[in-house]
């Protein structure tokens, strides 16, 4: 009569789970888990939120959306809020579960977490399994070890491509049988010390956490739309909804996996056809391997002001007032100033946006970069540790960037992007 716990994370979908149907092969019984971590809601040595009220808003979402899922298999989703190693071995005396299965995680806070709660599982003799479920391509698959891991993304791209074979999703499971699941109940925004959110009719989409919003946006953005054929050339756009895939919020809190997202692009052209922009967002998916694979190589050095290089270019310095003129759009920057208000009223800003953002604060604001990327993580609605440390750190010069010093004309950039100023009068009216 084996109880396993599956503990959910940033995998909360069904479809294409290993960490569920592993459980479910291994196990009579499951145990479905969210643990609300503390941790993620207290404020940074940086001064900001880990988690602000728009990635805790889709988190909410999501949750909810995960409850109903597993309702519908025969089971559901048990709540807990406090330290995972308290409360995760709290459930298994409980419940008496043999093995806890969760997701595999590589960026140092998260895996110091996983580190506590298996030496407590130990204790109580119950073993934890760790499964890979967040990128495309498999780490056991890749033609290099960790380690030896190209530092630069095309040499990493075009080895992948050539000797690596992506693996199928996993379907979703067809039932789960579980013991009796306490009511679930989701904490209000307050109670995480949050404030409410208010929506922004500005805003390029409405986002809504869970996997079957994830879903629905792929069917609207693949075949409803069929944008996904015009997806490279427009997807330097910034207004409006489909201009980009926007899948990056549900792929960071793991409510649709790239594997799955592959699958339907290989059916979408079959069906459709395929072009460079189909191909361009598995080519986006990659860049998002890449960063993860990045952070298992480097470890702690992303957050480290030197980045993965040894020499520092910028400045170290903190400046109050301009930081506040940066978060708030009031710099000398138009362009800069639509952009980040944008990010501050929606939780979301485009890829062209970010780019922007980030080099005026190291170039132009000669700032500590890791304060750029620690405000991102409290305001980013699509936040996730590899993309946004890793990206922020190539922007300053400190990551994976092959050229020395990337820095742009921030007026040439909005008269290339916004020539008929449509996006700085939307939001700087």
């Amino acid at each position: 009569m084996k109880t396993a716990l599956v503990w959910f994370k940033t995998d909360l979908r069904i479809e294409d789970n290993e960490t569920l149907i592993k459980a479910i092969s291994q196990s009579q019984y499951i145990i479905p888990v969210y643990c609300f971590d503390d941790s993620h809601f207290e404020t940074t040595s940086y001064g900001f939120k880990k988690t602000g009220s728009f990635r805790a808003q889709f988190l909410l979402e999501a949750l909810e959306d995960l409850d109903t899922n597993l309702k519908k298999l025969g089971s559901g989703l048990l709540i807990v809020k406090g330290k995972p190693e308290i409360e995760i071995p709290k459930i298994v005396q409980e419940y008496k579960v043999q093995k806890v299965f969760v997701k595999r995680e590589v960026a140092y806070e998260e895996k110091q977490t996983e580190k506590l709660v298996q030496d407590e599982l130990f204790k109580l003799r119950c073993e934890l399994e760790t499964c890979s479920t967040s990128t495309l391509y498999h780490a056991e698959d890749l033609p290099f070890s960790i380690k030896d891991i190209p530092d630069v993304f095309t040499n990493f791209r075009k080895k992948t491509e050539k000797d690596a074979v992506i693996r199928k999703p996993f379907e979703k499971p067809l039932a789960i049988s579980s013991h009796e699941i306490p009511e679930f109940r989701l904490p209000f925004l307050e109670e995480l010390g949050l404030k409410k959110i208010k929506s922004d009719k500005r805003a390029a989409i409405p986002f809504k956490g869970g996997e079957t919003e994830a879903i629905k946006r792929l069917n609207h953005y693949f075949y409803e739309t069929k944008s996904l054929s015009k997806y490279k050339e427009t997807r330097n756009g910034m207004i409006g909804a489909d201009y980009s895939s926007k899948f990056s919020a549900w792929l960071a809190m793991g409510c649709i996996s790239p594997r799955y997202i592959y699958a339907e692009v290989k059916k979408y052209e079959k069906e459709i056809g395929a072009n460079d922009s189909t191909y361009w967002l598995i080519f986006e998916l990659l860049w998002r391997d890449f960063f993860r694979f990045m952070f298992k190589k480097y470890q702690t050095k992303f957050f480290l002001y030197s980045g993965i290089k040894t020499e520092k270019v910028n400045s170290k310095s903190l400046n109050e007032k301009l930081l506040s003129q940066w978060i708030n759009g009031t710099t000398q920057s138009d362009f800069i100033n639509a952009n980040m208000l944008e990010l501050k009223l929606t939780g979301f800003m485009s890829n062209r946006g970010r780019q922007n953002v980030a080099s005026y604060f190291c170039n132009e604001l000669n700032m500590d970069w890791r304060l750029g990327a620690a405000y991102f993580e409290e305001q980013l609605i699509d936040y996730d540790v590899c993309s946004n440390w890793g990206n922020w750190a190539y922007l300053a010069g400190v990551g994976n960037d092959p050229r020395e010093h990337r820095w742009f004309n921030i007026e040439k950039q909005a008269s290339d992007y916004d020539k008929k100023r449509e996006f700085r009068n939307l939001w700087l009216k």
